[in-house]
């Protein structure tokens, strides 16, 4: 099982609408999420900067390659209006560099 984290960016004033859409997720993007190996997925926010830190711990590929199903590029579009995006809605996405890890 591989761990992978990384950060976005949440448009300001946008943490209850983020939270809102999150929480009413579309059933089939779970179902796409869980059968490509994503067994465990958490999303932190930093209101002092809204910065989004994600957290996911994968049994199968990337999520990266999700990308490329109609599905989550129709998530991407609807979320896009809250985050910051790439051109193709896709959220700009940092990876983030483990230093420490604790069993």
């Amino acid at each position: 099982m591989q761990k992978v984290a990384f950060k976005m960016q949440l448009k300001p004033g946008m943490k209850e609408e983020y939270e809102k859409r999150h929480a009413a997720i579309w059933p089939e993007l779970v179902e796409l999420l869980k059968e490509n190996g994503i067994a465990d997925y958490t999303i932190f926010l930093d209101e002092e900067t809204d910065t989004l830190f994600a957290v996911q711990r994968l049994t199968g590929n990337s999520s990266q390659e999700l990308g490329n199903t109609e599905l989550v590029q129709r998530w991407w579009k609807y979320m896009a209006d809250i985050m910051e995006t790439n051109a193709d809605f896709s959220p700009v996405s940092i990876p983030l560099t483990k230093v420490f890890h604790l069993d």
